[in-house]
């Protein structure tokens, strides 16, 4: 089958197919005489197995890792096992986070109608929200950032490292 046929069966688009070939998450295909690649019904469980993954949470370096385990002739259930429990607890912290924004969120509209008004600051409601719980948002944030370089495969270019894809 094409990469166009690959893509449709799964779901993903050939630049995403060629992201992972390129990243070695999928082996390179045979060639027709035509040059074109032509893959196989392993190449759609192989494929399914990653975005599958990928959905769960696991970023590509993950993946590859349980790829890899596979190909050694392993069972990587304990370090699946191991990741699931990572991911759990970031979560957990992440819901901690969260539950601590939406208090400051509702405590800061509660007082914003009883602000002085202030022509001379940005905003009276941003400006008057208080610095020390503001943390639980910049660090949530940070935790973002935390997990977008977690599952980031250094490749410039796609948010937190994920391959590209294209909406038709």
């Amino acid at each position: 089958m094409t990469i166009g046929e690959l893509g449709a069966r799964v779901g993903v688009n050939p630049k995403t197919i060629r992201f992972y070939e390129d990243r070695g998450l999928l082996p390179a295909p045979a060639r027709r005489p035509s040059g074109y690649r032509d893959y196989g019904e392993e190449d759609v469980t192989r494929l399914s197995f990653i975005r599958t993954a990928q959905r769960l949470g696991f970023n590509l370096s993950e993946v590859a890792e349980i790829l890899a385990f596979k190909e050694r002739g392993e069972r990587p259930c304990d370090y699946v096992l191991q990741v699931l429990d990572a991911q759990v607890a970031d979560v957990d912290r992440r819901l901690g986070e969260l539950v601590a924004l939406r208090a400051e969120l509702v405590a800061l509209k509660a007082k914003a109608d009883r602000l002085p008004a202030d022509d001379e600051c940005y905003c009276r409601i941003v400006e008057h929200a208080d610095p020390a719980l503001s943390h639980a948002r910049r660090s949530m944030g940070a935790s973002s950032r935390e997990l977008g370089s977690r599952r980031d495969l250094t490749v410039a270019g796609f948010a937190h490292g994920d391959p590209p894809e294209a909406t038709g």
